[in-house]
């Protein structure tokens, strides 16, 4: 699994928007979560062609689902994100 995910990086380095992959895998498949910079580059990325190659691959049609994440904690920046904008930490506020 670690191989085949090293060699796809060769691929997913060079999608438009990618921010970060993810590999996932388990006794019962394997799996991916993307970060995108946009929804729009996302849906650019996730189309049916994309469906078909993961096919191909594995043999399986991938299922897909998206998600906004308008909030997000980043442990090692030490920040707090609102819709990509730092805010300010919480646990700092008295």
């Amino acid at each position: 699994m670690i191989e085949q995910s090293l060699e796809s990086t060769k691929i997913f380095h060079e999608v438009k928007g990618l921010r970060r992959k993810y590999y996932l895998n388990s006794e019962r498949g394997g799996g991916g979560v993307y970060e995108f910079a946009t929804r729009e580059e996302a849906l650019a990325w996730f189309n049916d062609g994309w469906a078909d190659w993961m096919e191909g691959r594995f043999g399986v049609r991938p299922t897909l689902t998206l998600f906004d994440s308008p909030v997000v904690l980043d442990n090692e920046a030490g920040e707090v994100r609102v819709n990509g904008a730092p805010v300010g930490a919480p646990w700092e506020k008295a």
